[in-house]
């Protein structure tokens, strides 16, 4: 733990596991209002290196200070996930955050099926992001244009898929764990997962495990870090 106002000011990379219903943004808010309390600052340079949606847990870099330059370095590099997919539902938010719009038959498929299809996501694929995404169209986001109820093209981008392993397989809830490149939408993956088995599907649970060298094993949770940081002299 770093242990004055210097070390925040000077530079910190902050490895932090960002809780379920928290948003990327107030786990930053959360640090920074710790930091800013424990060191009597007006203004404290902070920002995360890439985004976590409120349902997924998981590793979540925090740079302070100087250390605000090394964001763009470090959302570049490989990610780990794990997590499950549920089969036999589709959702238009790809994931838990809306309702399910459509059901399918599971029916056909077996351990050997999803080991066909796992390999298909394999290497550089063309991925579609979800409209129920942060990124701007025309200098809006996706989401807005989703919530309004409204179709709009989403151009595909080419992202890896450097692993991707069924660790479970178990009614209609498939477990797995993901390495990808930058700019991956597991939510994507999860959808498409489902069509090209004719069962659909939705991403149920997400967890960011690695960023990088960085692992989640080495990071704490935001109340952690602020317990942590009142108890520093």
């Amino acid at each position: 733990m770093p242990r004055t106002k210097e070390d925040f000011l000077n530079g910190q990379l902050l490895l932090i596991d960002k809780p379920l219903n928290w948003t990327s943004f107030q786990a930053v808010n959360a640090l920074k209002w710790a930091i800013r309390k424990k060191f009597g600052l007006k203004k404290l340079k902070i920002g995360h290196a890439g985004t976590l949606d409120p349902l997924a847990t998981g590793l979540l870099l925090i740079c302070t200070g100087k250390f605000t330059k090394k964001i763009p370095e470090l959302q570049g590099q490989i990610k780990e996930y794990t997590g499950t997919f549920s089969l036999g539902a589709t959702t238009p938010s790809y994931d838990l955050e809306t309702e399910v719009d459509a059901r399918f038959t599971t029916d056909h498929i077996t351990k050997a099926l999803l080991e066909k299809t796992r390999l298909q996501f394999l290497g550089k694929i063309q991925q579609q992001p979800p409209i129920f995404s942060a990124l701007k169209k025309d200098g809006k986001r996706l989401y807005e244009f989703a919530r309004e109820g409204k179709s709009i093209d989403i151009p595909f981008r080419e992202i890896e898929i450097l692993a991707f392993e069924v660790s479970s397989f178990e009614g209609d809830t498939v477990g797995f764990r993901v390495v990808c490149s930058k700019g991956t939408y597991i939510r994507s993956l999860a959808h498409d997962f489902g069509k090209a088995m004719d069962s659909g599907a939705h991403l149920s649970s997400l967890r960011r495990t690695k960023i990088g060298s960085f692992n989640v094993d080495k990071a704490v949770g935001p109340d952690a870090f602020k317990t942590d940081l009142e108890a520093t002299d």
